[in-house]
């Protein structure tokens, strides 16, 4: 999803539901209600890897809530198209460089998140 001239800056507020229920969902670290937004054949792409299907995902959020210790600040929104989205996150922890800002970039099918690529 890159940036292109119908990328549209939007309020936080204006992110789907699906969108924002995950998002409070993974920062809670509830994997039941975070799987709860996401469509049965989705994939994320996540450091180089590609995560579908309910299980792998649930496993990936599993694994990545238990590796470091950090904050999140949902810092800007954009409407990359129709069902396009990027939610951008600013974090500070205890991964390596200690803080990132990455951007979520979400595709919604049904109102449901179908693919999620994480990256800087």
């Amino acid at each position: 999803m890159d940036t292109t001239d119908h990328d549209v800056t939007i309020p936080l507020s204006d992110l789907p539901g699906s969108i924002t229920g995950y998002l409070v969902a993974h920062q809670a670290r509830d994997l039941d209600a975070a799987m709860r937004h996401y469509t049965a054949d989705a994939a994320v792409t996540d450091e180089g890897h590609t995560y579908v299907g309910h299980d792998e995902i649930r496993a990936w959020l599993a694994r990545s809530a238990s590796e470091y210790t950090y904050t999140v600040e949902l810092t800007a929104a954009v409407r990359s198209g129709d069902g396009r989205f990027d939610a951008v996150h600013h974090l500070e922890g205890d991964f390596p460089g200690g803080a990132v800002d990455l951007h979520f970039r979400f595709a919604l099918h049904d109102g449901l998140i179908s693919r999620l690529v994480i990256e800087p």
